[in-house]
């Protein structure tokens, strides 16, 4: 298949070598893990574990009590010390529940429950729970639940499977890292992607075509007629390649709409860890309590992708990598486009985690540049992957002028940071665009708070009038009783 291209995006410096020169390594035990609640609806996930308990590998310790968030689960076993308060691995800085684990170094896990090769024998329902009991979610950063998203929701029949392994951020190479060594495990969780959405072929593997290592490994797995129905479609090593919409774009044509999801184009994408997760979890009974994370940038002494598992503290995994250099002075949780800074190495990692990027300042794009007024030069508008106006929406963010805000398509910024990378009066404009979400957020949610006060507020006023008609009904009818008795009282007497 031949490369393709979308509409703005930027040639960065990758950075990827200094990472990719070794195969992943498995990172050792940590003494403490730590398990977030919080979940992607802002609410916590319920614990159904307790302080002192012994727990196993793989065993559940929290679940969504809507039963929508995949349930958290243990990543080794050991003893629960405290749920308590801690600040959270999150772009808002905020401090949430979370589950302390004091690993006992056995690493006993529980029983595993599989349902084998033969996955196409059993109901997709079951399928479908299987991967929701898992733990899986989306790998590539968004975490969303992966079963929810198998399920659709669009207007058209799904057609088209992509698998997104076209890693694009810079430094960041855990994906790259899993196709080269366990090809299998992305091709057979394809496999069973393909089955749940009544496929037999149109599944597109998207890949950069800078990760020659991984596409031979690709290619040589794929001889085999067990992965019939998947290709490989090279791309170009452009930012945001990586972006859902973009990705889907480049590889079928097709455009989801503003506010829309690719199933609405008859498309469903999943990352290529996410497809390994789902291989090892229906075939082997695995959980999701590791993953594969880069750990790079000119702060760590040894850069590598570590196995990890989910719940280690970050400051392990860098003492892994030999730890901190002296240029050591920004933590940043993800890429240098969109990751942001973290206060404390103590924080954990998550499951859509994928990359902990020690950086100095010097390699921080504008880190010490004041912003100046924009000059309308358009480079923003240029860059966008999305085809917005960010100088437009950055003009009417600093007025708070929600409907317009909103018309320019806000929602839509998929806070890539092209914008942000090609401003020359370094307006960081990404972080108004953030705000500006969530200031619509909290507008809508104020409105459906506000449409359902009205409900039950229209609704208690039906049912009195209600209970006053019929209070009115039943004294007339005694009134109109009464009358009548009181007439006939005479008629008897005479």
């Amino acid at each position: 298949m031949t490369t393709s291209y979308f509409t703005g995006g930027l040639h960065l410096d990758t950075h990827k070598t200094e990472s990719s020169g070794v195969a992943p390594l498995v990172a050792s035990i940590p003494e403490t893990l730590i398990f977030p609640l919080f979940m992607r609806n802002g609410q916590d996930a319920q614990a159904v574990v307790e302080a002192g308990q012994h727990v196993l590998k793989g065993q559940i310790l929290a679940r969504d009590p809507e039963n929508l968030t995949p349930p958290v689960h243990a990543s080794s076993s050991g003893i629960i010390a405290a749920i308590e308060t801690r600040a959270l691995p999150h772009p808002s800085g905020l401090s949430g529940r979370c589950i302390v684990l004091n690993t006992d170094g056995l690493d006993q896990a529980r029983e595993a429950s599989s349902i084998g090769e033969n996955y196409s024998d059993y109901p997709l329902e079951t399928l479908l729970r299987h991967i929701h009991e898992a733990g899986i979610v989306g790998m590539g950063g968004a975490g969303f639940p992966t079963d929810i998203k198998l399920r659709g929701g669009g207007a058209c029949a799904i057609d088209t499977l992509i698998l997104n392994g076209a890693e694009c951020e810079p430094y960041i190479t855990c994906d790259d890292m899993l196709m080269r060594y366990h090809p299998e495990e992305v091709l057979g969780g394809a496999r069973i992607l393909m089955h749940i959405l009544g496929l037999s072929g149109n599944c597109l593997l998207g890949i950069e075509n800078d990760m020659p290592e991984a596409i031979a490994s690709l290619e040589h797995t794929l001889q085999s007629e067990t992965y019939s129905g998947i290709a490989i479609a090279p791309l170009a090593a452009i930012y945001p390649t990586g972006g859902e919409k973009q990705l889907i774009k480049a590889l079928t044509g097709r455009e989801v709409p503003s506010g829309g999801i690719p199933a609405n184009v008859g498309v469903v994408c999943q990352n290529v860890a996410t497809a390994a997760a789902i291989y090892r979890a229906i075939v082997h009974g695995e959980v999701l309590t590791s993953r594969i994370v880069t750990v790079t940038g000119v702060g760590v002494s040894q850069p590598a992708n570590l196995v990890v598992r989910i719940g280690t503290p970050i400051s392990d995994l860098v003492k892994q990598c030999g730890g901190y250099t002296q240029r050591a002075e920004r933590l940043i949780l993800g890429g240098p486009m969109m990751g942001w800074a973290l206060p404390s190495d103590e924080l954990p990692i998550t499951r859509s985690a994928n990359c902990v990027l020690v950086q100095d300042m010097a390699t921080i794009p504008h880190h010490n540049a004041s912003a100046l007024p924009c000059i309308r030069c358009g480079e923003c508008a240029q860059a966008c992957p999305v085809s917005l106006l960010p100088q437009q929406m950055h003009w009417y963010c600093r007025s708070e002028n929600l409907p317009r805000i909103e018309e320019y398509r806000v929602m839509d910024c998929i806070e890539c940071g092209c914008c942000n990378y090609v401003c020359p009066s370094h307006i960081p404009l990404v972080q108004y665009f953030r705000a500006a979400k969530s200031l619509l957020f909290t507008q809508a949610k104020e409105r459906s708070k506000a449409e359902h006060a009205r409900i039950r507020f229209e609704a208690r006023q039906a049912r009195q009038q209600h209970e006053k008609r019929l209070r009115e009904e039943s004294t007339r009818r005694k009134r109109e009783m009464l009358e009548k008795a009181n007439k006939s009282q005479p008629e008897a007497s005479s």
